[in-house]
């Protein structure tokens, strides 16, 4: 099993969509790449800790591989904007992909970087090593089938059917 942290606006639908993948095995909602021990949503919301919210993916990379998880990332996200996604606005909604694997940060930039010729604006999608991720309050985890009618930015009709599991 591998794992890799990827941020695309509010982590709720994020969550729901990779949870949907062939090969995702979990999805757990957190927050990453932040100034302060243990942060709560609130604390994130006031823009004060740096942290980015963020989704951790683990997956079977011999039924979807990581250039698939990148892959779903730019498809559901606008990789030109910064630090917003439809109307989710500030730092904590930035798009970022993390990794706690110095190698893998170098191969995931060299795939962001090879969609920007798909786009006029520069792709501002963050590509760092993972330096923290802690996992959000509880009511965060798995929202989307908690509240089915609760807001997400995210088209689930990007995915594929033959993507499903």
């Amino acid at each position: 099993m591998k794992t890799i942290y990827v941020a695309g606006g509010c982590f709720w639908g994020v969550s729901h969509y990779y949870d949907q993948l062939k090969g995702v095995i979990k999805s757990t909602v957190g927050y990453a790449n932040g100034m302060t021990e243990n942060p709560t949503y609130q604390e994130v919301c006031s823009q004060t800790t740096n942290y980015a919210e963020t989704v951790k993916v683990e997956y079977d990379e011999t039924i979807i591989s990581l250039e698939n998880i990148v892959d779903h990332l730019m498809r559901m996200i606008d990789p030109t904007s910064l630090n917003k996604q439809a109307n989710d606005i500030g730092t904590q909604y930035r798009s970022g992909i993390y990794s706690s694997e110095l190698e893998e940060v170098k191969t995931i930039a060299e795939l962001v970087a090879s969609y920007q010729p798909n786009y006029r604006k520069p792709i501002v999608v963050e590509v760092k090593e993972l330096s923290s991720f802690y996992e959000a309050e509880e009511y965060h985890q798995k929202y989307l089938v908690k509240n089915i009618n609760g807001y997400c930015h995210i088209d689930f009709s990007l995915i594929k059917e033959d993507e499903k599991k």
